[in-house]
């Protein structure tokens, strides 16, 4: 294995001579190459902005925003609704200019976030070890960009990258941004946990999320919608095994081969692909407490590293990387915008060290890849049984498994290993995500 990725290294040394890395660590470079893939998204989107029409999930959130600015009718005030209620804002925001003009405000906003994003990682051009996940962040965000600029996942990702980058010159900032990432999409909590176990500011980071969180609750408390505050985790409970699931995948080859009683059929409710089959029932009702003791593993994996004074910045991307692979690996829901979760803690993993976080960099990078083949390119083919849709689903889950190893085999490697040492490598090592010295 480590042979592919000396090959993978070796390609890279060649493509990226030293005149063109020093190219790539241009500001004028890093603003042309975002401004150049936005541009690309923009006319991709142009026909369906100037129609006014929505694409991918925007329809959805489009009526809602409608529903909420037009009628007074709120999802998560009004009745109960599949996400936090701090998914509102971003929903309701597009829709402020009207209904024809929701594709691009959403577009603006998410650019916009991305910039920032970017401007973080980079220290706003000052800092040359910057530049390396920021091309990075990009490169995932073109290959990821129908779920990317879709979903909400295009909102909370870039928040969680620089929540992560903030930690260690404004950790309340910080922890604010993780807290209202989480109200948003439920995952950026598994990096918020890695934060609180790992951080020595523990307890500012707890009363920040935590203060934050009671304004939410003291909101919707005083609009009346108390009883719909938790709905976005009841609404999950009762479903059953989705498509794309890695968990799924077996079931999927079984409808795919024909096998009597399991079928791949669309939940109109929810508008999903799920998988109905022998047995199939009974791991749908298991994988939740299998997830949450998977989590629960990661976070005593955690602990113990911590208390043998493992690299805190290290320690707080491998386990963020863990808790979010444990998030997907062993979720019965499964859906392309889930790869978005990742790429944040990869892209700052970059940013720290290529040569420690080249395997999970490359296997992103694939995964980012074939999630997109799979959905939208090949979706219909893949309901269908199609074979090669079929083995591009196994291939990426698959990957997404190996990821998730890979980051409890790191994690547990921390956790074993004494730290060096030297005083001043230890010191340097300890600093938090984000802190050190700026590069030219």
């Amino acid at each position: 294995m480590s042979r592919t990725f000396d090959w993978i290294d070796a390609r890279l040394a060649t493509a990226l001579t030293p005149s063109r890395r020093l190219t790539l660590q241009r500001p004028r470079t890093l603003a042309l190459g975002f401004l150049g893939l936005h541009a690309v998204f923009l006319v991709a989107l142009l026909p369906t902005i100037l129609t006014g029409r929505v694409l991918g999930d925007l329809p959805l959130y489009r009526q809602w925003a409608e529903l909420g600015l037009g009628n007074g009718f709120w999802q998560g005030l009004d009745v109960a609704w599949v996400y936090p209620i701090g998914a509102m804002l971003p929903i309701a925001f597009a829709g402020i200019a009207g209904p024809l003009l929701y594709q691009l405000l959403w577009f603006l906003m998410t650019a916009a976030l991305n910039a920032v994003a970017v401007g973080a990682l980079t220290d706003w051009g000052r800092r040359r070890s910057g530049y390396k996940p920021a091309w990075y962040w990009l490169l995932c965000s073109f290959l990821l960009s129908p779920v990317g600029l879709l979903r909400l996942e295009g909102v909370t990702a870039p928040i969680v990258i620089v929540g992560l980058v903030l930690l260690a010159r404004r950790p309340v900032i910080a922890a604010l941004l993780l807290a209202l990432a989480t109200w948003i999409k439920v995952w950026p909590a598994a990096v918020f946990l890695a934060v609180v176990t790992v951080s020595s500011r523990k307890l500012t980071m707890v009363l920040t999320g935590a203060a934050l969180s009671a304004g939410v609750a003291a909101s919707v408390w005083l609009l009346d919608a108390a009883q719909f505050l938790t709905g976005f985790v009841t609404e999950q409970t009762d479903r059953a095994l989705q498509l794309e699931a890695p968990v799924t995948t077996p079931w999927v080859w079984l409808a795919s081969l024909g096998q009597h009683d399991t079928l791949i059929y669309e939940n109109f409710a929810i508008a999903t692909r799920e998988v109905s089959g022998p047995g199939a029932g009974l791991v749908a009702s298991l994988m939740t407490p299998v997830m949450f003791g998977a989590i629960a593993a990661i976070f005593v994996l955690m602990v113990i590293a911590q208390r043998r004074q493992a690299d805190a910045a290290e320690l707080l991307l491998l386990g963020s990387l863990a808790l979010v692979s444990a998030f997907i690996v062993f979720n019965k829901v499964g859906s392309p915008q889930y790869m978005l979760w990742l790429v944040p803690i990869v892209a700052v993993g970059v940013g720290r060290s290529w040569a420690a976080w080249r395997v999970p960099a490359v296997l992103m990078l694939a995964i980012s890849a074939l999630t997109t083949l799979i959905f939208p390119i090949f979706y219909l083919p893949l309901i269908d049984g199609n074979l090669f849709s079929l083995l591009l689903l196994t291939t990426r889950n698959g990957l997404l498994v190996a990821l998730g190893g890979w980051s409890i085999v790191a994690l547990a490697r921390s956790a074993h290993t004494a730290p060096r040492s030297e005083a001043a490598a230890g010191a340097r090592r300890a600093l938090p995500v984000g802190q050190g010295r700026i590069d030219g």
